[in-house]
């Protein structure tokens, strides 16, 4: 079965930026995410609206 919840440094290897990144992308509300206990997880579906969303500006531009 594949994830549904990645941790930060999975979901920022996914995308291929910072953890510092992933961290101010998710504060600003970018990229949704789950607290369990103390800890932050982002949903995979989080991660594919967010591409999508990116799309959109590119091709709005």
């Amino acid at each position: 079965m594949a994830k549904l919840l990645l941790t930060v440094p999975e979901a920022a290897e996914a995308l291929s930026i910072s953890r510092a990144k992933l961290y101010r992308l998710m504060d600003s509300g970018a990229i949704r995410f789950l607290h369990i206990d103390r800890s932050r997880r982002i949903p995979v579906a989080a991660l594919e609206t967010y591409i999508a969303e990116l799309l959109a500006k590119e091709t709005a531009a």
